[in-house]
């Protein structure tokens, strides 16, 4: 283990810095598997979450999922600021384990969900409250990555890290498909009272993974307890990746109106792809006549393929980055997610199938037939519900729309996630960042927390028309907030003249 250096201490030699450098990176991509592992913790069940309030309980709406969704963000929102002042305190080790063993229990109390006899969406509500609660640790993985890179590794360093996110975006989606193979009914284990199928095994996989993370967590973070930045006896702050003293640089205010912007902007890309997700499997439900099982096997194979396409970005942003500033790629980013949304517009003639299977009016049925089931059919009814009463007059979307949405929108959300917390940790220059970092969280956890339920209220109540037009506005909005404040969202050593940019 490496000691601390007195604060007239020579520059070390080559080993000790090549030790330091092996040491700092090893505990960097522990981080980056952290952060691997909640992404599919995350996604593994975000597909197949609408069908399991559907068959869980009957009182469940388009509404109440929107509120379902948001409570992961909730839980994450409030336990990032404390996470994130936790990990300026205390060995970061302590609240990654605290927090995934949070998140541990939570995934076997979503899989148990449907046992109480009454208030099942409660119980899948309060389990994806803790779930995020869990989540919280981002902010730590974020500010440990932050503090133990160099501004000149910090770009490529989150942009792995975001691959890394994508990646778990990736197998999450893919094994709620191939585990959609297991079926609603599934197994069931009476000696644990438990039922394994297509909506409770993904969370009990995401629940082993959280305790391999917690293995890896205690091991190697034990094993690398060396911090890249730490305080000396005599208050002053140094960090042993370039062995300098930066106590001038911290009493240096840091750009207050650029840290807010900042914060403004990260809300909107997380609000937007929120939003996104929310809205994909009840869409593809409604404009495509798709059933619940198709609906979560045909969403991970999309948000699977958005996944591959995610990890190509990360390569080409680290690449634009380098050659056009991270601003510019930003911009890009929010423009290319505009014009996403707004090709999500309906138009045409062609209206979406309705669900008339509600419908118990006899002198229907005998005039239509076939678009209404016999009244004990156990046929599932597909389309757009008739409750929906936009679905009578807005025109359906497209496939093509569809899928052209999403290429759009999976290539530009990544390059916007991680140039907007990358811009952000330069502009909070050296200091620790855990609680900044649990700040920038909150606002993404509060964005995710908002986000679904607006989608839901508004997606229900008025249809995809009034949805993504709202979208587009906002979206306008933060390309606008953008440019104004352009010229101020540089690192915080450009700005007190360290470096050049």
């Amino acid at each position: 283990k490496m000691s601390q250096p007195e604060p007239d201490s020579t520059t070390p030699s080559d080993d000790s810095q090549d030790d330091d450098y092996r040491s700092r990176w090893r505990s960097i991509r522990v981080m980056y598997f952290t952060m691997f592992l909640s992404s599919v913790g995350f996604t593994i069940v975000i597909t197949s979450l609408w069908p399991y309030l559907q068959k869980t309980d009957d009182s469940t709406d388009a509404s109440f999922l929107g509120w379902v969704v948001a409570a992961y963000s909730i839980g994450q929102m409030v336990a990032s600021p404390i996470f994130g002042w936790w990990s300026n305190h205390r060995p970061r080790r302590e609240p990654l384990v605290c927090s995934i063993s949070i998140n541990l229990a939570a995934n076997i109390y979503y899989a148990y969900a449907y046992l109480p006899k009454t208030y099942n969406k409660y119980h899948i509500l309060m389990s994806r409250v803790f779930v995020g609660f869990g989540a919280g640790n981002v902010a730590v993985v974020r500010s440990y990555v932050a503090g133990a890179t160099s501004l000149n590794e910090r770009t490529g360093a989150m942009a792995n890290m975001s691959a890394c996110q994508a990646l778990g975006f990736i197998l999450g989606p893919a094994l709620q498909a191939c585990l959609s193979f297991i079926g609603e009914e599934g197994v069931t284990l009476d000696f644990i009272a438990l039922k394994l199928n297509m909506y409770t095994t993904p969370a009990l996989l995401a629940a082993v993974f959280g305790l391999i993370n917690i293995l890896l967590e205690s091991y190697i973070l034990n094993m690398e307890i060396n911090e890249s930045c730490f305080t000396v006896s005599d208050g002053r702050y140094i960090c042993f990746l370039e062995r300098v003293d930066i106590s001038e640089e911290t009493v240096e205010s840091i750009d207050q109106v650029a840290v807010m912007t900042s914060n403004i902007l990260f809300f909107i890309i997380m609000f937007i792809f929120a939003i996104f997700e929310t809205i994909t499997t009840p869409l593809s439900m409604d404009m495509f006549a798709w059933t619940r099982k198709e609906a979560v096997l045909y969403n991970g194979i999309i948000l699977c393929c958005i996944g591959f396409v995610s990890i190509l970005v990360f390569l080409a942003v680290k690449v634009a980055a380098l050659r056009f500033g991270d601003r510019p790629v930003l911009l890009i980013g929010l423009v290319i997610i505009f014009c996403g949304f707004f090709i999500l517009l309906p138009w045409g003639n062609h209206y979406p199938k309705i669900q008339w299977a509600d419908i118990k009016n006899n002198s229907f049925v005998t005039q239509m037939p076939d678009l209404v089931p016999a009244p004990n059919s156990t046929v599932e009814p597909t389309g757009c519900p008739i409750e929906q009463t936009w679905c009578q007059y807005t025109p359906a979307i497209h496939i093509a729309q569809f899928f052209s949405a999403d290429f759009l929108i999976g290539v530009g959300y990544p390059a916007c996630n991680v140039m907007s917390y990358t811009l952000y940790s330069k502009i909070l220059g050296p200091k620790p960042q855990g609680v900044y970092m649990g700040w920038l969280t909150a606002s993404g956890s509060g964005a995710r927390t908002l986000g679904p339920v607006f989608v839901s209220h508004v997606y229900t109540h008025l249809g995809p028309r009034w949805t993504f037009s709202l979208i587009c506005g906002i979206v306008a909005g933060a390309i606008i907030l953008l440019i104004s404040a352009y010229r101020r969202l540089i690192a915080f050593s450009v700005r007190h003249g360290r470096i050049v940019e």
